[in-house]
């Protein structure tokens, strides 16, 4: 059986074929940055995505590699006679937006050598131009930033049946030992009943099912449950949308040992009920630092 969800990235240089291959390293993809065509039939024969386990494999292929043009026609057609399905995808932008690019860049064209930059941008463009016309997709990222091509590229991924790949942490701690410096989302729960002022729940933390019950059977965090978790489930397909690879919830309390703990649980719960596909985690950052 030929290995599924092949992608080759081509495209003018300048135009995000980095952005691109980043964008499919996130949704679990195998990636190679300037592979070299001749290698590519090798290279598929290797059990990359069995050891791997990866979601495809992706390639970016263009003429900073000197067989590029003489040989990728010969090569794609050899691979599509022995069945292995892959999809080009060729990316462009307009010719003063290339040069815009460069100038902030300072970096120089692959076709450079003798040449000014529109006349390099303009010689790449028509030695690519039989490829272009052979892409299975093209795609203009002249009004495009970052975050919108990288959406636009985990599109294609999930077209291909590949589920996204955003890392979800979520993680308690306590607002004395300070907020957690890699929180995208921080929620204080500070004003939930405190465990730690009931004598037989002092010295147990949020993981004990008498301190759960404590917090989370209370009016007051029954609502703030409802509402939290209608806004993570509105807020987690735009941050996939986005192009987010990771994303951590964090939750506090004062000491980071009961409440921020309990509701730490419940919403690991609710997600990995709710997500299964997702790779989610969780972490009591302060429960050590109380005992």
């Amino acid at each position: 059986m030929k290995t599924h969800n092949i992608i080759i990235i081509t495209g003018y240089s300048g135009s995000g074929k980095s952005t691109a291959i980043t964008a499919l390293e996130d949704a679990g993809f195998y990636c190679v940055d300037n592979m070299p065509v001749a290698l590519l039939p090798k290279f598929l024969e290797l059990p990359i995505e069995h050891d791997f386990k990866t979601a495809g494999l992706a390639f970016v292929m263009d003429i900073r590699e000197k067989g590029f043009l003489g040989s990728h026609v010969s090569v794609f057609d050899s691979l599509r006679a022995e069945g292995y399905p892959f999809k080009i995808l060729f990316l462009e932008a307009d010719e003063d937006i290339l040069i815009r690019r460069y100038s902030q860049t300072r970096r120089q064209h692959p076709l450079s050598h003798g040449k000014n930059l529109t006349d390099s941008i303009r010689a790449e463009k028509a030695q690519l131009k039989d490829l272009r016309k052979a892409a299975d997709q093209i795609i203009n990222t002249s009004q495009s930033n970052v975050h919108e091509l990288k959406s636009m590229i985990q599109d294609i991924a999930l077209k291909c049946g590949i589920p996204s790949s955003i890392h979800i942490s979520i993680l308690s701690f306590g607002f004395k030992f300070g907020i957690p410096k890699d929180a995208d989302i921080v929620m204080d729960v500070r004003f939930m009943a405190n465990p730690y002022y009931v004598p037989e729940l002092r010295n147990l933390d949020g993981t004990s099912s008498h301190v759960r019950a404590f917090v989370l059977n209370s009016n007051e965090c029954k609502e703030f449950m409802k509402r939290y978790l209608e806004l993570l489930t509105y807020l987690l397909p735009l941050y996939e949308k986005e192009g987010k690879a990771y994303l951590t919830l964090a939750v506090g309390c004062t000491g980071g040992m009961h409440r921020s703990v309990a509701v730490a649980e419940a919403v690991f719960e609710y997600l990995k009920q709710q997500y299964s596909s997702k790779h989610i985690e969780l972490h009591h950052r302060d429960i050590l630092l109380n005992s």
